[in-house]
């Protein structure tokens, strides 16, 4: 797959490709579920749209795009599936202002939505995957602060000590934990506050406690380390990062590439946003070339992904 391929430039090519990522087995009604071919038309002629196809059980007609992220849009579906293309083979992703410019949308707006359309289509869905780690797995956790709050967090009195003295620093910074498991896939989570009930909360919800969990000297983990295989951590304060096999650069490189691309790439970013941008990163990270997926595949993954999320520009 390149940028010359026909589903790339060409309308029918585009609704043939995404006809067979979604409908391996043949269409099935998005509106009752009938899979059955004997009841499902497809209906043609000059007064039928392209695609369009009819289910003979509920009576209502469909396409590829319905009770999916692309349904209701005038986007052509070729320049959808180019859109999906460049996000997904883009490491540190591509800003809504190149889209418009490279796919010739009509504005701006339109390609800022069609991205954060496809970053839902990329997000992973609940319990898709199982938890991280397991026996003789290391799964490495650490926190990391992008951005500033958009709505200050009130300060606790035992944490200022003057009523008129601001709070500085990554206090009022966007908090962002992130869960990896070494050769495997990562997680991250934005959260409100980096409390140890909070921090531990997501983790034994998310990484199996026959893990070995890897983390830096911060308070938050050293009750929750006890409930793992062991718990290995390093001394970031005293210039200590790796000791043998007690490390945590493998989130770091997670949050570096993340950091990178957030910074140069999208530039700014609202806070109910952040999310999306994390699934982003998130979903390249757990479909690269080590793990045995190239350009195509994400493009084929993140496409799979269009159904049953809807995402309305309100």
């Amino acid at each position: 797959m390149n940028l010359t391929d026909p589903i790339f430039h060409n309308e029918k090519k585009a609704r043939e490709h995404l006809e067979a990522i979604r409908w391996p087995n043949g269409p099935y009604c998005p509106h009752c579920g009938n899979a059955d071919p004997d009841m499902i038309t497809k209906l043609a002629g000059k007064s039928h749209r392209p695609g369009l196809y009819q289910c003979n059980e509920c009576r209502e007609p469909f396409t590829v795009t319905v009770g999916s992220v692309m349904e209701r849009s005038h986007i052509p579906l070729h320049k959808w599936v180019l859109g999906f293309h460049l996000m997904a083979s883009s490491k540190k992703g591509i800003s809504a202002h190149q889209l418009f410019r490279t796919l010739g949308l009509g504005s701006y707006r339109t390609a800022w939505f069609m991205a954060h359309r496809i970053r839902e289509a990329m997000k992973e869905t609940a319990g898709e995957t199982g938890p991280l780690g397991g026996e003789g797995k290391t799964v490495e956790a650490d926190e990391t602060y992008y951005g500033q709050l958009e709505t200050p967090r009130t300060p606790s009195p035992r944490t200022t000590p003057s009523p008129t003295k601001r709070i500085r620093g990554s206090a009022q910074k966007r908090i962002i934990l992130g869960l990896v498991e070494r050769k495997g896939l990562v997680r991250t989570f934005h959260v409100d506050r980096a409390t140890a009930y909070d921090v531990r909360k997501i983790i034994v919800e998310n990484v199996s406690r026959k893990s070995v969990l890897n983390t830096d000297e911060s308070h938050i983990y050293t009750e929750l380390g006890k409930e793992f295989t062991a718990h290995h951590k390093v001394i970031h304060s005293e210039k200590e990062y790796v000791r043998d096999k007690a490390h945590t650069n493998t989130v770091e490189n997670v949050w570096s590439v993340f950091k990178r691309g957030m910074k140069g790439i999208y530039q700014h970013c609202g806070e109910q946003h952040l999310h999306r941008y994390l699934a982003e990163y998130e979903f390249r990270y757990n479909n690269r070339e080590a793990l045995g997926c190239n350009d195509a595949d994400r493009t084929v993954a993140s496409l799979r992904g269009i159904v049953g999320k809807r995402l309305t520009y309100s």
